[in-house]
């Protein structure tokens, strides 16, 4: 199989599923042979569940050949962060403590994805407790593109895997930063949704009125994709949002024309690297020639709540600023 393949969006290869152009089982075996190649250098995952995952492979094709399609996710291989309770399956939750832990049932956010077709490749590796960093006896996520770089925090093994090509798509949690931070450092798309929109029922707490569950994927199409598929309310999770669902993957279609966005030009620059200058100020005109409107904010002073957050992970010892993405974040 080529090796391009295994950097196609996710709805790229869901039009492929679709159409039977290609198998559930030739994607899956080639993600897994990808996996054993490579992934020893890269440390993404914690547990690989190869046999389950040619099996759901397998009933992928046989659905799908026979009308019953699921949806964008149906035969599509998942990777998920380790601290999403899956059935029978360790979920350690980055620690040594639970390393033998196997609940007795899913989390609902992966018996979403399973209603949904989608194919669970594995459990990609965390922080110790989804916190701030990684117990020393766990070999941390390497980043895909310079071993050198930093992959992110608590969601990295989810953002590696995902950059990286041993995943179309991955799920992580996010309570100060650990979906969009890995996100930025790996080159992808991540969502850090309102609260309560998916629910956390199966999902190891670190801080629960902050924890929030969310997609990693490679585009905002992707990622839209997985959060249609599992936001929604949850009895099993009170907390959880009674709202309507949106379509996230029709909405990523939509013309932006008269959209107002608000940006404020010193977020943008002060004490942020020149590329990613560059970066924001060429969105920022791709959607002003799309038709939207911008117009100038100003976000609240962060600097004390970084001081804060540096004096709890570090004792004051990281020096950390806010364009920093070369230390660990909480």
């Amino acid at each position: 199989m080529a090796d391009a393949l295994h950097y196609l969006e996710l709805t790229a290869l869901a039009a492929r599923l679709k159409a039977r152009e290609i198998s559930a089982l030739e994607v899956t075996r080639a993600q897994l042979d990808r996996i054993d190649s490579i992934d020893c250098d890269l440390d993404s995952y914690v547990h690989v569940m190869a046999e389950t995952a040619m099996a759901e492979a397998e009933t992928a094709d046989a659905d799908i050949a026979q009308g019953r399609y699921r949806g964008p996710l149906h035969g599509v291989p998942i990777a998920l962060k380790d601290l999403f309770w899956t059935e029978g399956v360790p979920t350690a939750a980055g620690t040594t403590f639970h390393r033998d832990f196997r609940p007795s049932e899913d989390a609902t956010v992966v018996r979403r994805l399973k209603n949904a077709g989608a194919v669970i490749l594995g459990k990609a590796q965390l922080t110790e407790g989804a916190y701030a960093d990684h117990h020393p006896l766990v070999k941390p996520p390497k980043n895909p593109w310079n071993a050198s770089y930093w992959p992110g925090i608590s969601s990295s093994g989810s953002a590696v895997a995902t950059a990286a090509g041993l995943c179309f798509g991955s799920l992580g949690s996010d309570t100060g930063g650990s979906i969009r931070w890995p996100c930025a450092a790996n080159g992808l798309t991540g969502v850090k949704p309102s609260w309560g929109r998916v629910s956390r029922h199966g999902t190891f707490e670190l801080a629960a009125t902050l924890d929030h569950v969310g997609p990693i994927g490679r585009s905002a199409a992707d990622a839209g994709a997985l959060l249609g598929v599992i936001a929604g309310h949850d009895p099993n999770d009170p907390t959880s949002l009674v709202d309507p669902v949106p379509d996230y993957l029709a909405a990523a279609a939509q013309d932006v024309r008269g959209l107002r966005i608000g940006v404020d030009p010193a977020w943008n620059s002060d004490d942020v690297d020149v590329a990613t200058q560059r970066m924001l100020a060429d969105t920022i005109d791709a959607f002003r020639a799309l038709g939207a409107d911008t117009v100038n904010v100003r976000f609240p002073d962060v600097t004390q709540a970084i001081a804060d957050l540096d004096a709890e992970l570090c004792g004051g010892s990281c020096g950390r600023s806010r364009g920093d993405l070369s230390r660990p974040q909480g």
